[in-house]
């Protein structure tokens, strides 16, 4: 496996994505096989816990308030709700019960609502992921006493690109999240989205800030904007699928033992695109038809394509 690096500067990275393109995946394909099981794919489900009527202006979200999506607002679903969500996820065989609330910063209230979720959704052997916005250092220790798994808190793009994306939470805003996190010994779920406008610079911008992280961030999503009517991104111009092949190769390469995920914009690739990114270093996916207020292929079509690329769902990461 590639040693571990915190060093990497934007010109080296952008280098590693310009790298000759079959060069780039045989390098990234021999990193992911010595990484671990090669066609082994693990599976979560995301599920939308408090929806729409955010306060930021992230470009690329129906679910901010200042935008006409056509996104109900829901308040934050009991826990019996999320509880019988994530026993189904459990039977479609989901490893991972991802858990989405559409919150600039929760409240110390709201916190203790999510945390009763994550222990009783952990009871049941799954691993836990919130994602809930900014946090303060108690709360995240609040949740680790829960039993919370994983946070996922992207950092959405390069530095530099960032303000053309949000205005309403800052970069530094985010790696002090990150921070508050790790000190609560949680794992991070941390990545970004492409196909937003930026240059394969920003790109390498991005994948060098996640790679400084020390340690890695233990799970990658690598999302492909979708385009939703109504947010400022819309008519953005399509990035190359290729593109985001580099994008993971490349993530592969600089965080050799992270776990990296397809995540959104899936419904939008071709079959032949996903198993290019699954060759490239991707080993996780989300099941389900939709990704918190978007698309997704859905569960049928995510087992054929699975069983046609001669792999197999992991394992649970814990017994009952």
């Amino acid at each position: 496996m590639p040693t571990a690096r915190y060093d990497w500067t934007v010109d080296e990275a952008l280098a590693v994505l310009e790298t000759p393109f079959h060069d780039l995946l045989f390098a990234a394909q021999r990193a992911h096989r010595e990484r671990g099981d090669a066609h082994e794919v693990e599976a979560a489900i995301l599920l939308s816990i408090k929806t729409g009527g955010c306060p930021e202006d992230c470009a690329y979200c129906p679910q901010a308030a200042r935008y006409s999506t056509g996104v109900d607002v829901q308040r934050l679903l009991d826990v019996d709700t999320i509880v019988a969500a994530a026993r189904n996820a459990r039977a479609s065989g989901a490893t991972r019960f991802c858990m989405g609330a559409a919150w600039r910063a929760p409240n110390d209230r709201q916190v203790e609502q999510v945390a009763e979720a994550v222990t009783v959704v952990g009871a049941l052997g799954m691993e836990t992921c919130v994602t809930l916005g900014m946090v303060t250092e108690a709360q995240a220790h609040r949740l680790a006493a829960a039993g919370l798994d994983y946070y996922n808190h992207n950092l959405d793009t390069s530095p530099e690109f960032y303000g053309e994306i949000i205005t309403t939470r800052t970069y530094e805003d985010r790696l002090e999240t990150l921070g508050h996190l790790r000190t609560a010994s949680i794992k991070l779920c941390c990545g970004g989205i492409v196909g937003m406008g930026e240059t394969r610079r920003d790109r390498a911008g991005l994948l060098v800030q996640l790679a400084r992280l020390d340690p890695h961030p233990e799970s990658v999503p690598i999302n492909l904007l979708v385009q939703v009517p109504g947010t400022p991104l819309f008519g953005t111009d399509l990035l190359d699928g290729l593109e985001l092949v580099r994008t993971i190769a490349a993530a592969r390469l600089m965080m050799p033992a992270s776990t990296l995920r397809l995540a959104a914009g899936r419904s939008q690739m071709t079959d032949e695109l996903q198993a290019l990114c699954l060759h490239a270093g991707a080993s996780s996916l989300f099941l389900g038809d939709r990704l918190l207020t978007t698309p997704n292929p859905g569960d049928d079509h995510d087992r054929a394509l699975i069983d046609r690329l001669d792999s197999r769902l992991a394992a649970p990461a814990r017994a009952l």
